[in-house]
């Protein structure tokens, strides 16, 4: 099974007009049709030759000769013949999970992660640092000597399927050194380098850079989504609250990336000041309660599913944080007119559906006339969105096409 690096890489794909997921039954245009099915496949689950050919518009013979190259390059794999009333059974294809692997590093105020996935975004291999503060050369080190690590433990055929490496973090560290505790001439290291820059130097596979809310938003859109939403809101409760947007289908991140950056939305608190959402809804509130009241927090930043906090502390938190949130999804409502709302973060599930209902409960009090209340939902993908979200930048790059691009049949 050749590697696909041996493979010209795709093209970005072009701006159709019209049908919306057309597909081109011109040769020049192989790249885009590849990525198309793969897209589908990865959106749909298997599917026969005929179902792709329906969907996007493509001849039967551009497809098969689609299918029979993405299935010679291991990225598409064939199941069991399904036997219909008349005619050949069809054959449903669906992706390899060997097919491609991806690298995603997240950068956050408290720890560091890497993992690898694979082409079904299944976390395969991670490693994990804490530390007070997010300093440069720790990090750059970790990554190095992780990615490292992780490649070391796959076979030279899938060593040569590692599509990329993405990194998720919070824009402009260097801005948070008072907040997060750390030393600002430190600190500074990040405003005048290039990590993504520093460690594509490094490694023979390129190197995406995305801010970690967003990424994490991204992740739910291509791996959580059970309802396949096309426009939501996503709060993402981390250090830090912050979020993303998805609007038809695609994460929407505005010319300067900072689209659906709610945790500086100016809410009231409870006492009536403006302040901003991060006053209210991130964990770093949580861990000065804790701290004011003598209590340890590092159970915090472990992403074990459980949080063992005096009970008393957590639901004066809870109430903040949903108090917080409730008026900024109404301020997103009366903006957008969403009608979904996604709540996640590093957060235990069951805190995660505590804040869910107290959110909808405290929301469903405020004055919505003239508008259309989204309904509140609980995010999927929790402690390891960020990760997933920097991993699947590359693949999003290599192998998908505009996921809003898909209007027929979907």
């Amino acid at each position: 099974m050749p590697a696909f690096t041996q493979r010209p890489p795709a093209q970005p794909a072009p701006n159709l007009a019209g049908d919306g997921m057309r597909g081109s039954n011109q040769s020049g245009m192989r790249a885009w049709n590849e990525r198309l099915v793969l897209t589908l496949v990865r959106q749909q689950g298997a599917l026969s030759k005929a179902e792709i050919a329906r969907t996007t518009g493509l001849s039967a013979q551009t497809v098969s000769v689609i299918m029979r190259a993405l299935e010679s390059d291991g990225l598409l794999t064939r199941g069991n013949p399904v036997r219909g009333k008349v005619g050949q059974p069809s054959v449903p294809m669906s992706l390899n999970p060997e097919g491609a692997f991806f690298l995603g590093l997240k950068i956050g105020r408290r720890s560091c992660e890497v993992v690898l996935t694979d082409f079904l975004g299944r976390i395969r291999d991670r490693r994990l640092r804490h530390y007070p503060w997010p300093d440069i050369d720790t990090i750059t080190g970790f990554a190095i000597e992780s990615v490292g690590a992780l490649l070391a433990g796959l076979s030279p055929v899938q060593a040569g399927r590692v599509a990329g490496l993405g990194i998720a973090m919070p824009f402009q560290l260097w801005g948070w050194a008072p907040a997060i505790g750390a030393p600002q001439e430190r600190m500074n290291a990040w405003r005048s380098r290039d990590i993504r820059a520093e460690l594509e130097a490094r490694f023979a596979f390129p190197v995406f850079l995305e801010n970690d809310a967003t990424a994490a938003c991204g992740a739910e859109l291509v791996f959580g989504n059970p309802q396949k939403l096309r426009d939501f809101v996503y709060f993402y409760l981390g250090f830090f609250v912050g979020g993303g947007l998805v609007l038809n289908g695609r994460l929407y991140t505005g010319p300067n990336g900072n689209a659906g950056a709610l945790g500086s939305m100016p809410v009231p608190d409870r006492e009536g000041r403006t302040v901003q959402l991060i006053e209210l809804a991130s964990i770093a509130v949580l861990e000065r309660m804790l701290a004011a009241r003598g209590l340890a927090s590092d159970m915090l930043w472990f992403h074990d599913g459980h949080w063992p906090v005096d009970e008393t502390v957590l639901a004066e938190w809870i109430e903040g944080a949903a108090h917080g949130m409730s008026r900024a999804i109404v301020a997103c409502a009366a903006v957008i007119d969403v009608d979904n709302v996604l709540i996640d973060g590093w957060i235990p599930a069951d805190v995660r559906a505590r804040l869910v209902a107290r959110t909808g409960a405290l929301t469903a009090e405020l004055d919505m006339t003239g508008l259309t209340p989204p309904v509140l939902r609980e995010g999927t993908l929790g402690s390891e969105a960020r990760t997933l979200g920097a991993a699947s930048r590359p693949l999003a790059e290599r192998f998908l096409v505009d996921p809003a691009a898909i209007s027929k049949g979907v």
